[in-house]
């Protein structure tokens, strides 16, 4: 038996901050070594909104890069760009012909940017979800790393997965493999720095309410300084109505590799005068090697090219074989070199 497979991946939007890197990235370094992870950024679902196609490309190798320099390694994972293979977008057109169009109008995401577009809301973003199943069924993974925000995503991708198990497969021998959720409870979700209430967001208007893993010392020190707090004196954990004080202890705790206990006991008594110091310094600490990291591997674009290059030729090999199991369920005849 072989290890337990796990599938992930971030859209190459934006730049990658504190919540991408604590809530799912982290995570992956932690778990490679007991799972063989397929890592892949998500260019096919960053079209879904309106985007700069000159910086495309860029963001997924900045993004690659920055998996790498977190701390993914090669032996472990396989990375990948999504549009590199092929079968995402094949098997998605076929999951899209099976799902139930209120399925996908239920979608709380697809609700909430499809209200902010308007009238210029594109077909992609209310098939965005049929896209991420075919993401995940491809390459049948054991697990899947998701926040809370992205459970809605898993559990629709294992309704599709059953439907098409019961539509055309049998019951002793289904199709399509139904993955289960990873959820890291601790540290997993980073709030907003403008506003405790809301998750850290690459689509945030503001850059001061996000840290980005690329920040240099100076942003870091004054996106602190200016980070929404209270006029409470002594800093505690799970307070209703101190969502900020909360989020803020929450970055320190994940990024200074404390127990919750530890930093309840170390901060109890401070001020922010005193605390926000203390955050801004182990920020840029914390940050500081994958930076390093990062800025070597952008030095050496050869060694990038063949990660990828390697990335999607294991990816493929996995993703059409699964593509093809559900071409023939469905009745579609195959090439006779397939």
């Amino acid at each position: 038996m072989g290890k337990p497979r796990v599938l992930s991946g971030i859209q190459p939007t934006g730049d990658i901050h504190l919540g991408n890197y604590l809530g799912a990235i982290r995570n992956w370094v932690e778990i490679q070594q007991d799972y063989d992870s397929y890592l892949f950024m998500a260019d096919l679902h960053a079209i879904t909104v309106p985007h700069d196609p000159v910086t495309l490309a860029d963001n997924v190798r900045k993004v690659a890069a920055i998996y790498l320099a977190s701390g993914i390694q090669r032996e472990h994972a396989t990375i990948f760009v999504q549009s590199h293979v092929p079968a995402h977008v094949e098997l998605a057109w076929l999951l899209t012909c099976i799902t139930p169009l209120n399925w996908l109008e239920d979608m709380i995401q697809f609700k909430e940017k499809a209200v902010k577009q308007g009238e210029n809301v594109g077909a992609g973003l209310l098939m965005y979800p049929a896209l991420m199943a075919a993401d995940i069924l491809l390459y049948e993974p054991d697990k899947v790393p998701v926040g809370e925000d992205q459970k809605q995503h898993l559990e629709l991708t294992r309704d599709i997965a059953a439907r098409l198990n019961y539509q055309f497969g049998r019951e002793e021998a289904p199709i399509l493999k139904l993955p289960d959720p990873m959820i890291k409870k601790e540290g997993a979700r980073i709030m907003s720095l403008t506003d405790g209430t809301k998750k850290m967001s690459k689509s945030d208007p503001s850059e001061l309410s996000r840290i980005s893993i690329l920040d240099t010392p100076d942003q870091i020190q004054h996106k602190v300084k200016r980070c929404k707090t209270d006029s409470v004196r002594g800093l505690w954990f799970d307070d209703a109505d101190r969502p900020e004080c909360n989020n803020l202890l929450t970055l320190y705790m994940a990024l200074s590799n404390q127990t919750k206990e530890a930093v309840t006991a170390e901060c109890r008594d401070m001020g922010w005068g005193q605390f926000k110091p203390l955050l801004t310094e182990t920020a840029i600490a914390a940050l500081q090697p994958i930076q390093e990291r990062y800025h070597a591997i952008m030095a050496e674009p050869g060694y990038l090219d063949a990660v990828l290059d390697d990335g999607a030729s294991k990816a493929a090999a996995i993703a059409n074989q699964t593509l093809n199991k559900v071409k023939q369920a469905l009745g579609f005849a195959l090439p006779s070199k397939a």
